[in-house]
């Protein structure tokens, strides 16, 4: 897949604005932002549901929104919703999306994958959120995809439900599946991601592996403050001064270590106890974080990531030929 300059207008709104990367065969690549940011509408694009204002999108080599069934043959999309029918069964919605998609997979066997064969006969309806979740991915990958879209693929799942997702997951990289995550479990991402890009206002405002992403940004001291002491009485530690969040000191610092030395030391010649001291490195959330930091929530709106083609929520969307 290679995007190159990417930029997409809702009259005179640019929601995504001059966006490039590519994504290797295999890879699992976590696209992230902020409400706003302008992810959405980037992968309405890679999708083929839009066509870019201007710039360049190539998926299998393919302008995705002028040759859209050849694309979706080989693609598979698990959305936020699908906009199931409740009256149908589970087994009842695969046989419904088989029925579009080619080169589909048996029933049993995509509902084995997904750990809901034994609601095969139960109502759309009454299955959890969670389960709901597993019948979004059972469809999505229904035709053993190439390039499968996951838009928030484990919401609502419980922790076991979630480890067995991306098992499947797993696999189907494993066999040359290429991935592109879109969540808000930021240390999902952190974990699973080969590399990750973030978005904010629709530009990439960070891009690479995780490494890379968190490179420079050090690790976090944090403590309550100390009875009687405001922020203030505390010490700098390697340079860096505390801030406040929550009621609590915070320092970011290169290293950990010797910053903690002198902050032991510090407490210990004034007689000052440490109780709740926490460390940790930095992360992909402290990144958001930044970001959310730096502009008000009004300049974060964008009118265009609110907007769903409805043609999302059909069967054609998890890979079905049209």
């Amino acid at each position: 897949m290679e995007v190159v300059d990417l930029r997409r207008s809702y009259g005179e709104y640019e929601a995504v604005r001059g966006v490039s990367f590519s994504i290797a065969r295999g890879e699992l690549f976590a696209l992230l932002g902020t409400n706003g940011a302008g992810k959405t509408t980037t992968l309405e694009v890679l999708e083929g549901y839009h066509p870019p204002t201007s710039g360049r999108v190539r998926v299998f080599g393919l302008d995705p929104f002028t040759a859209g069934p050849q694309v979706r043959r080989r693609t598979g999309v698990m959305l936020q919703e699908g906009g199931f029918f409740k009256e149908l069964t589970v087994k009842e919605t695969v046989d419904c999306w088989r029925s579009f998609t080619s080169r589909a997979r048996p029933t049993a066997a995509v509902l084995a994958e997904v750990g809901l064969e034994a609601r095969a006969g139960t109502r759309v309806g009454q299955l959890s959120g969670g389960e709901r979740r597993r019948l979004d991915l059972a469809l999505a990958v229904l035709n053993e995809p190439e390039l499968l879209f996951l838009d928030e693929p484990t919401t609502g799942m419980d922790p076991e439900a979630r480890r067995a997702t991306w098992r499947l997951v797993a696999g189907l990289r494993a066999a040359g599946t290429t991935v592109v995550l879109t969540t808000h479990y930021l240390e999902e991402a952190q974990q699973l991601a080969d590399r990750v890009a973030i978005m904010d206002r629709g530009v990439i405002a960070a891009a690479g592996t995780v490494a890379e992403v968190l490179a420079g940004r050090g690790d976090l001291i944090t403590l309550p403050l100390p009875p009687g002491l405001d922020l203030a009485a505390l010490p700098e530690l390697l340079g860096a001064a505390p801030s406040s969040a929550d009621g609590r000191a915070v320092y970011r610092v290169p290293r950990s270590a010797p910053a903690l030395a002198a902050l032991h030391a510090w407490a210990a010649s004034r007689g000052v106890e440490l109780d709740g001291l926490e460390v940790r490195s930095g992360s992909l959330e402290d990144v958001f974080l930044d970001l959310a930091d730096r502009h008000a929530p009004a300049d974060r709106h964008s009118p265009g990531e609110h907007h769903t083609p409805a043609d999302r929520h059909s069967p054609t969307a998890t890979g079905a030929s049209r």
